[in-house]
């Protein structure tokens, strides 16, 4: 059994009800909601088993969310989320809840820290909200410091917060005389990182050189890091994402302000870098 509280199933509520209304799952008919579950999951949700408190579609996710373990619980919120993250962008609506990924993300997260169902047992803070509000701080404050140890200053923070997500980030190293500026783990793959701060955006001179570097690794991801962004122009004539997607401070700052793991900006901006071909989507198109 689960150990969501009558305050999770809440807010799950109402971020799936906003489509269609109270009892409804954002916009699945029958047919499709009992796709998406064997499909996604390997579910059955038409079983008797979880028609006990109705027949309607969200009480039919609740009774399921109620009776299964944390793993499970939190692997549906996650494919619910994603659903509901493409069902926004593709009908171009606005959010029209409040902070959503970062309170779904919030339950997701304390149910995967969670080893059980047990009553007794202490829920886990799904975020420390004072190391974020120092991180916040430090990162807005970097830009008082010189050029030159502002840049490794920037490298320092990255590696911290990149850790503080479970991304196991590594320090700058050198490739094929090269600098690199640092590596993470994500999903179980090895993402090279370039990090610049510059007040102006990059253009397409350093795009090119940092894809030059994944050219010669061995590994074939790579994520940009500027802290002032990137020029349209360079974009543009960079093309089509090529095993690299595109970070701004911006994208940084936004997350930890809304409580958003780093690792699920980085996985949205993979994700759409797939599916449209651009390697820069800023958070405000992912997220809000």
């Amino acid at each position: 059994m689960s150990s969501l509280r009558p305050i999770d199933f809440r807010t799950i509520e109402e971020l799936v009800e906003f489509v269609r209304g109270r009892g409804y799952v954002l916009d699945f008919s029958d047919a499709t909601f009992s796709e998406f579950f064997a499909v996604e999951l390997d579910v059955d949700i038409d079983d008797p088993v979880y028609a006990e408190g109705g027949t309607s579609k969200g009480k039919r996710l609740r009774c399921f969310l109620s009776k299964v373990d944390n793993a499970t619980a939190a692997r549906t919120l996650q494919a619910l989320s994603e659903y509901r993250r493409e069902h926004l962008y593709s009908t171009g609506n606005e959010d029209p809840v409040a902070n959503a990924e970062g309170r779904l993300l919030g339950i997701i997260q304390r149910l995967n820290g969670e080893t059980s169902g047990v009553a007794d047992e202490q829920p886990k803070r799904a975020f420390n909200t004072a190391q974020l509000a120092d991180l916040r701080r430090e990162l807005y404050g970097l830009r008082d410091l010189a050029p030159h140890p502002r840049g490794y200053a920037f490298e320092d923070f990255l590696k911290r917060a990149f850790d503080l997500f479970g991304l196991k980030a590594r320090e700058p190293f050198r490739n094929i005389g090269e600098q690199i500026d640092g590596s993470f783990l994500l999903d179980d793959q090895i993402y090279l990182l370039e990090a610049k701060w510059t007040r102006d955006p990059i253009g397409i001179a350093d795009l090119h050189a940092f894809h030059g570097k994944l050219d010669k690794a061995a590994w074939t991801r790579g994520v940009f890091v500027s802290y002032g962004g990137f020029t349209s122009q360079g974009l543009t004539a960079f093309g089509s994402a090529k095993r690299m997607i595109c970070v701004e401070g911006r994208d940084i700052y936004d997350a930890l302000e809304k409580q958003i793991p780093l690792a699920d900006l980085l996985r949205a901006k993979v994700r759409r870098a797939a599916e449209t071909g651009h390697p820069f989507v800023p958070i405000a198109q992912l997220f809000f």
